[in-house]
This record gives structure tokens, C-alpha cells and sequence, in this order.
């Protein structure tokens, strides 16, 4: 059968030496961290918005450079799930059912919210760390890898923010 003549819903089957099942629960676990990474994004968006007092300038510009690192690292989560062989969530709700980070819906002040956020980051570290004995059992070293920057990444953010609060 021609390409052309093959049906356009029948995608080839994913075949990158992963049994099915072993991807799924990757999958399912990269899910939670697109979920916990998103929410993130979008409380420390919400900070830079709205933080206020002496420490503005420095949170304001601080939030900025940390939500613009995670609008960058949903995607590569995504892609790993999709490269996978499964669809990314990618609604609010599925977000909401998925996240161990919280939503903010206050205002809090400044130093609420840096505590708010070490909080944050180290839970999605927590949630990573979790998913990476599966990775390195199935030898999935792309999604080791991935797991192993984020972990680098908000492991490191949590400790700058802890400073702050010192």
C-alpha cells in the first residue's frame, strides 16, 4: 500500500525499544510533571504581576527570568510525552486533576510568595525525582535526562529563593 492510499488516521506504531505499557506509565508520569510545571509557570506569572514592596524591582525581575525558564520547559515535557507515543494534557482542568502544585488565587505579600514558590519548586523536584527509577529501569535515557536538568533546575531556584528568606 502507497502512502497515499494508507487511511490518515492509522499512525505507525511507536517502536523506540520501550515496551508500550513502560511508556504509558512514563507518560502518565510526565503528565503530573507538565502538570506541576505549568501551574508553576503560571503562579510565579501571577507573582511577577502583583508582587509589591521593597523587593520589587529584584522579585519582579527574579519571577520574570523563572517563569520565562518554565514557558520554555513545558514544551520539552510535552514533546517527551508525544515523543512517547502519547497525547500531552494540556487543558486547565486536566492540569487542576493532575498538579501536587497548588493554584494561587491571593495576592500574597512579597516574602509569602518566595516561601511559596521554594514550596513549589521543591515539589517539582519531588514529582520528577519520583518518575526517574522507571526511566532507568526501561534504559528511557532521553526522559532521564530531561527529569535530571529539571530536577538540576528547581533544586537550584528553590536554593535562591530559601536566600532570599534568610
Amino acid at each position: 500500500m502507497s502512502k497515499k492510499d494508507r487511511p490518515a488516521s492509522k499512525a505507525p506504531k511507536v517502536d523506540i525499544g520501550i515496551p508500550k505499557d513502560n511508556r504509558q506509565a512514563i507518560a502518565d508520569g510526565l503528565s503530573r510533571l507538565l502538570a506541576d510545571e505549568y501551574t508553576l509557570y503560571l503562579k510565579t506569572h501571577n507573582y511577577h504581576w502583583n508582587v509589591t514592596g521593597p523587593m520589587f524591582n529584584t522579585l519582579h525581575l527574579m519571577f520574570e527570568t523563572q517563569y520565562t525558564e518554565a514557558a520554555l520547559a513545558v514544551d520539552l515535557v510535552a514533546e517527551r510525552i508525544r515523543a512517547l507515543g502519547f497525547p500531552a494534557p494540556g487543558s486547565y482542568s486536566q492540569y487542576a486533576e493532575l498538579a501536587a502544585v497548588k493554584e494561587d488565587r491571593s495576592v500574597p505579600d512579597a516574602m509569602s510568595m518566595v516561601r511559596n514558590l521554594v514550596a513549589d519548586h521543591e515539589t517539582v523536584t519531588r514529582t520528577a525525582r519520583s518518575l526517574f527509577p522507571l526511566a532507568d529501569e526501561v534504559s528511557d535515557e532521553p526522559t532521564a535526562d530531561l527529569l535530571t536538568q529539571r530536577m538540576q533546575l528547581h533544586e537550584k531556584t528553590a536554593w535562591m529563593l530559601r536566600s532570599l528568606l534568610e
